[in-house]
């Protein structure tokens, strides 16, 4: 090998000396890493420059030139590396000379790592290339590639409801705080319900009775579990619980499969007085019911034989919730049954029909549909407000009929005083009898009975006075001043 090998400066002679040395100290040589090996090829050959450059005035060009270009071995970098391990300072670092053939060096260095690659087998494969960071000499040797920092990971397959940019309301990392909301979820809960409802698919008719023989099994052996359980030996019982419990995942598939038969049905029941969802969950009550009670030997298809227990839950639901004043179930039917009738002969008459008509078609007596008529009626509350600005109530436009009419408070105000003024014509006896006998202080009418016990006489001496009283104020010098009263 040449004075310097590949640029390096290293002679032949110096890198046989440090062999045999390490060959007689015995030390085994340091395994370094990949970046640690190149930052000490860096500073050897930033170290070495000055050598080099003196050394090419006594050599010649061809010889230099094609001795830089036979690599270095493996052994030799390696053994030059445990010599050159430290860190070198900036004072022992200089600067590259101008007569130096800067060419040679980066060919030389370019074969040598080459060679390391190849001969360093397991480096660190994050690090990265020396040759381009010190093309132009200017940066340090200790600076190292900064890695990009990860990314947050942001949530997928979810909803962010909200974002926050405030600054209490920062991750550590800068980002800010999410409120997320399980995947798949809407604000629309009946859209969300038929979402998850819609992901298992329609059964057959195969299907169907295969189900319903297991959840029959099933059932039979909750049965048998429940009633003779103390006679039983393990084995029997164990295999029973597996059949109760493989009856009831039938049970449970057969239920998720016809859940939109339940929303069908419900939907014909809207506007009625209860809410979508809750018809729907009457409705799955029914569809529950029905899965019990399934005869599969009967050769019908579970949908038919369901509807009729979905449509009879949600018809007593409604019956039971859906007024403000509950109605007995037999009157709801004959309601919705004269509901039914008056809208198809609206349709054909083309006008109301009168209750005469109704109470023909329906067979029944015209005061029994004007009852049904009226308890039909659905309740209104009073304070429901009025007009576009809602200033006004119901019950505000609604005349109440036990009220007193002003004319007729002020009439009656008179009268009393003219009847005082006649009463004060007769004995306190007669007045007094008159009074309690026709209730004129408390409005509580007494009997004979009463008012004898209050004067300490008989009941047929009060009636005596009570006729007598009454004569005199026939006589027309009083019956002329009450007679308005007395037409009341």
């Amino acid at each position: 090998m040449a004075d310097h090998a590949g640029g390096w400066g290293l002679s032949k002679k110096e890198t046989t000396v440090e062999r045999d040395d390490a060959e007689q100290t015995g030390k085994a040589p340091v395994v370094k890493s990949g970046a640690t090996r190149r930052r000490a090829s860096k500073k050897a050959a930033t170290a070495s420059s000055s050598s080099a450059a003196s050394k090419r005035a006594s050599t010649k060009p061809d010889d230099t030139r094609d001795d830089a270009k036979a690599p270095i071995p493996a052994d030799a970098v390696e053994d030059d590396m445990l010599d050159d391990g430290d860190r070198l300072s900036d004072d022992e670092l200089d600067p590259l000379d101008d007569d130096a053939d800067v060419d040679d060096l980066d060919d030389g260095a370019d074969d040598v790592d080459v060679d390391v690659d190849d001969a360093l087998d397991g480096s660190d494969e994050d690090g990265e290339d020396v040759d381009d960071e010190d093309d132009d000499g200017s940066e340090s040797v200790e600076d190292k590639p900064k890695r990009k920092e990860p990314e947050t990971p942001k949530e997928k397959g979810a909803f962010v409801v909200r974002d926050d940019d405030d600054d209490d309301n920062l991750t550590p990392s800068g980002n800010p705080k999410r409120r997320v909301v399980a995947a798949g979820a809407t604000a629309d809960p009946v859209k969300d319900y038929l979402k998850q409802i819609g992901r298992v698919s329609l059964l057959n008719a195969e299907q169907e009775v295969d189900l319903s023989e297991r959840i029959e099994a099933g059932l039979y052996a909750q049965h048998l579990l429940d009633t003779e359980s103390d006679k039983m030996d393990f084995k029997r019982k164990r295999e029973l619980k597996w059949a109760a419990a493989d009856g009831k995942k039938a049970k449970d598939h057969l239920l998720e499969a016809n859940l939109r038969l339940v929303v069908s049905l419900a939907k014909r029941y809207t506007g009625r007085g209860m809410l979508f969802l809750d018809l729907i969950q009457e409705g799955n009550l029914g569809l529950i019911r029905a899965v019990e009670k399934f005869d599969w030997k009967k050769g019908f298809k579970f949908s038919t034989y369901a509807t009729w227990w979905i449509r009879q839950a949600i018809t007593r639901a409604m019956a039971d919730q859906a007024r403000t004043i509950r109605v007995p179930v037999h009157m709801v039917e004959v309601i919705n049954k004269l509901s039914r009738v008056q809208r198809q002969m609206l349709q054909d008459l083309g006008r109301e029909p009168t209750p005469d008509e109704l109470a023909r078609e329906l067979d029944m007596p015209v005061e029994k549909v004007q009852e049904v008529q009226k308890y039909g009626r659905e309740p209104i509350s009073l304070h429901t407000p009025l007009g576009e600005d809602g200033d006004s109530e119901f019950g505000d436009l609604i005349e109440d009929t036990d009220a007193i009419a002003p004319s007729d408070a002020v009439a009656f105000s008179l009268l009393q005083e003219q009847f005082k003024q006649v009463l004060e014509t007769l004995s306190p006896r007669e007045a007094g009898v008159i009074k309690m006998r026709y209730g004129l202080e408390d409005g509580q009418p007494k009997t004979l009975d009463d008012i004898g016990r209050v004067y300490g006489v008989t009941r047929e001496r009060i009636r005596q006075i009570e006729s007598k009283t009454m004569s005199k104020l026939r006589h027309p010098s009083r019956s002329q001043t009450l007679r308005d009263f007395l037409d009341q």
